[in-house]
């Protein structure tokens, strides 16, 4: 089977490469001859007329139709598997699929295909207004990325894409990484019949867990230090409590401001074998965003080392807190720090509900986040796919 791996990389690898690298690192080492076509964002916001291309490239890009063409007859796939297009290939290359009849799935990283910004937020709150009215203006009304010239931008590229019917008409089936999403896809009109639930999986052997929390001696968090991740209320945790060690794992987006303090210790990005390091000497991990998030990577990575996680209770986080009827970690009410200092508090001291929860963690890894369950999956679905056959993955 030959697949074709279509995505733009974001100024910063981020998550979604990240999942990009390894659909294709295992659909090579499963037998399937993948080709990728790819373009990146990197230095586009450096300069005036990066921006201006950026602007126009994610309503038309008239070199990623070309590139999509000429991918498509050169290489001649069975399946075209989207992941982001914007800006630099943009939806209208969506259309050269469906020319050459090719079937297309797409996995849906975040909402972007129903909120601009693709976070469903606003002013450090959850925002739905797009989704709820049923067009982008909110996003040029309030200005949701802090740059009136980016947020009309965004708002132009969702509603050409909208009103052309880019995705609808041309993606067959959509990829959800959550039920949270999947829903609302389908409030927004998105045929719940090709929408289907495929969460991250990572390729990690789970650790044993073991009693007692011996060496684990301080509260953990991974991910970006940005405003809209909350890694700012854990701080505000840590100054409050400087009898208890946080460490922050990740790098901050341009003008953050970083507070420092005693407890507090700034990792900035770690490679494979210290974040591994990193979890096994975590007590729990932290992951206090202040928008829903698409699925962390950060939840399976640390299941899979046994490490609890305290998250909001928004999203798609309920969901993802669970393993049946067993909890992996806490929620608070999100964005409130008050909360969030209850449960950590409470929950770096409660010994016999960790290692419960530990376990916890561990099962709910094995059971739906591995390489070998999902893999699978997608193999099945796949080959549905290429065959057009009705999907039953």
């Amino acid at each position: 089977m030959r697949i074709l791996m279509v995505h733009n990389d974001y100024g910063r690898y981020s998550g979604e490469e990240a999942v990009v690298d390894q659909f294709v690192a295992d659909g090579r080492a499963s037998g399937y001859e993948m080709e990728v076509l790819r373009c990146t964002s990197k230095f586009a916001r450096d300069s005036f007329w990066g921006q201006i291309r950026g602007f126009f490239s994610g309503i038309y890009s008239r070199s990623g139709v070309r590139m999509m063409r000429r991918a498509i007859r050169s290489f001649r796939p069975d399946v075209v598997h989207i992941h982001n297009l914007y800006p630099f290939i943009s939806p209208a290359a969506l259309f050269e699929c469906k020319r050459a009849d090719i079937p297309v799935i797409m996995t849906v990283h975040n909402y972007r295909l129903i909120c601009p910004t693709g976070l469903f937020l606003r002013n450090g709150k959850p925002c739905e207004e797009c989704l709820i009215k049923g067009n982008e203006n909110g996003c040029i009304r309030y200005n949701c990325e802090g740059n009136r010239f980016r947020s009309l931008g965004y708002a132009l590229r969702n509603r050409v894409a909208r009103k052309r019917g880019s995705y609808l008409k041309n993606v067959d089936y959509y990829c959800c990484l959550t039920q949270f999403q999947k829903e609302k896809l389908v409030a927004a009109g998105f045929p719940e019949d090709r929408i289907f639930v495929f969460p991250n999986y990572m390729n990690m052997a789970s650790r044993s867990v073991e009693a007692g929390l011996e060496g684990k001696n301080f509260v953990g968090y991974v991910g970006r230090l940005s405003e809209e991740k909350g890694f700012d209320l854990l701080v505000e945790v840590a100054r409050r409590h400087p009898e208890i060690q946080f460490r922050f794992a990740g790098v901050k987006r341009e003008n953050e401001t970083i507070v420092q303090l005693p407890n507090v210790e700034y990792c900035g990005q770690l490679g494979k074998e210290a974040l591994t390091k990193f979890y096994e000497d975590a007590r729990f991990v932290v992951i206090p965003s202040r928008c829903y998030e698409g699925f962390p990577l950060v939840i399976p990575e640390a299941y899979s080392k046994g490490v609890p996680c305290v998250v909001p209770n928004h999203g798609p986080f309920p969901e993802l807190i669970h393993n049946g009827n067993k909890y992996c970690g806490r929620t608070f009410v999100p964005s409130d720090v008050d909360d969030l200092e209850k449960q950590v508090i409470s929950l770096w001291n409660a010994e016999s509900e960790l290692i419960e929860y530990s376990q916890n963690a561990v099962d709910a890894y094995d059971k739906l986040y591995t390489k070998k369950v999902l893999n699978q999956r997608w193999h099945k679905f796949l080959h549905q796919v290429a065959l057009h056959e009705k999907i039953t993955a």
